[in-house]
C-alpha cells in the first residue's frame, strides 16, 4: 500500500515454487489468485457457461467446475472453450472423471486423493496428470481423512492434516510429479489456520486457502474474513475462496475486500470513514456515497487509501496519515494529500 500510515512493514509474502495453471501462474510472486465455482449440473452446459460468464465479468480468475458423471465429463471440452479463466474440474470419489478431464484438456484437476479409492487409482490421475503437463490440487479435509491417519490422531486436526497432504506430496515427487497445489481446509477456523502453518513449515508448494462451509452471509464472510485475514497477514495464501452458501458471484467482492484489507493485493482504492457518533458535524454517508461513486465513475484502480472524517478530534490527524485525506468540522474543511494540508474552506 503506497499510503503515508504505512509505519510498519507487514510479514513478507511466503516464498512458494510456481506452478502454472492455464494462463495463470500461482505461487512465486504472482498475486494471489480469487477462485470460485459453479454451481449448475455440469450436464446442463449452457447453464455452467452461463454462470462462468456471471463469474467472470465479477472479477473471477480461477473457475472451478464439478465433473461428477459422464454427462458432465462430455461437456467439459465445450465449457473450457466457452471460458477466458482457467478451466479447473473438481473431482470426488471416481478416479476416471479426473482422467477423463485431464484428456478433455483441463487446466487443472482438484482432487482428494483420500477418497479416490486406493492409491492404484491415485498413480494412474497423477501420471495422466504429469504425461499431460496438468497441474493439481490436492485437498485434504476431515471428509476424505484417511482410517489410519483418523485412528492415530483420534479426530481431525492439523497435525492429521499435514500428515495426510504430505503423505501424498511424497507419493507424487516419488513418481517425478510435483505440478501440485495444496489446500488443508476445514469449516473449523483454528483447525484451518494451525493446518496451513504447520504445512507451510514443512514445504514449499503453493496453497489454496479457504474456511470451507462458512455459510451464508454476513455471517459466513466475517467467519472467512476472520481465518483467511490471518493466513493472508502472515503471507500465507496463494489462491482463495470465500465458500458462501447461495449465488457464487457474491463470493468474488469478498475475496478481493480480504485481499485489500489485509494488504496482500489492491486492485481498488481504501476508503476509510468515522464511525457513526455524536461528534460528526456533516452527512458523512453521503460524503463516503459521493467519494466512492466518482472513484467508480472514473473508472480509478490505484491503491490508495482515502480518509473521510467528519469532526475536529480525529480528523485532522488521521486524515494526514492517508494518502488523500478529507476532514470537515466546525464549518471547516480540510483536503489533505501525502500529508500536507492542500486546500480548505
Amino acid at each position: 500500500m503506497s499510503s503515508a500510515a504505512s509505519l510498519l512493514e507487514r510479514p513478507p509474502r511466503r516464498k512458494t515454487r510456481e506452478v502454472k495453471v492455464g494462463n495463470l501462474v500461482v505461487g512465486g510472486d504472482s498475486p494471489i489468485w480469487v477462485q470460485s465455482m459453479t454451481v449448475a449440473d455440469t450436464a446442463d452446459k449452457d447453464a455452467v457457461i452461463r454462470e462462468v460468464r456471471e463469474l467472470e465479468e465479477a472479477g473471477c480468475e480461477l473457475i472451478r467446475v464439478t465433473v461428477a458423471n459422464s454427462e458432465g465429463l462430455a461437456n467439459v471440452a465445450a465449457i473450457k472453450a466457452a471460458m477466458k479463466v482457467p478451466f479447473i474440474a473438481d473431482i470426488h470419489f471416481n478416479h476416471r472423471m479426473a482422467l477423463g478431464s485431464i484428456q478433455a484438456g483441463a487446466d487443472k484437476i482438484r482432487i482428494n486423493p483420500g477418497n479416490l479409492g486406493g492409491m492404484d487409482k491415485f498413480r494412474e490421475v497423477v501420471l495422466a496428470a504429469q504425461n499431460k503437463n496438468v497441474p493439481m490440487r490436492i485437498g485434504v479435509n476431515s471428509g476424505s481423512l484417511e482410517k489410519d491417519l483418523l485412528a492415530k490422531y483420534g479426530f481431525p486436526c492439523p497435525e492429521a492434516f499435514c500428515e495426510s497432504a504430505l503423505r501424498y506430496v511424497e507419493f507424487c515427487e516419488k513418481l517425478g510429479y510435483r505440478e501440485i497445489i495444496l489446500s488443508v481446509k476445514s469449516t473449523d477456523i483454528y483447525h484451518c489456520v494451525e493446518s496451513y502453518r504447520k504445512l507451510a513449515a514443512l514445504c514449499d508448494y503453493p496453497f489454496h486457502i479457504g474456511i470451507t462451509e462458512a455459510g451464508m452471509g454476513p455471517y459466513g464472510i466475517v467467519k472467512s474474513a476472520v481465518g483467511l485475514g490471518q493466513l493472508l497477514m502472515e503471507g500465507i495464501g496463494d489462491t482463495i475462496r470465500v465458500s458462501l452458501t447461495g449465488n457464487a458471484v457474491q463470493e468474488i467482492p469478498v475475496c478481493f475486500d480480504i485481499l485489500k484489507a489485509s494488504g496482500r493485493r489492491i486492485l481498488s482504492p481504501e476508503v476509510i470513514a468515522c464511525p457513526t457518533c455524536g461528534r460528526v458535524e456533516l452527512d458523512l454517508e453521503q460524503a463516503v456515497r459521493d467519494v466512492e461513486k466518482r472513484l467508480k465513475d472514473r473508472g480509478i484502480k490505484k491503491p490508495l487509501r482515502i480518509s473521510i472524517l467528519g469532526c475536529v478530534v480525529n480528523g485532522p490527524g488521521e486524515a494526514r496519515e492517508a494518502d488523500l485525506g478529507i476532514a470537515a468540522g466546525k464549518g471547516q474543511g480540510f483536503l489533505v494529500v501525502k500529508g500536507e494540508v492542500v486546500d480548505k474552506i
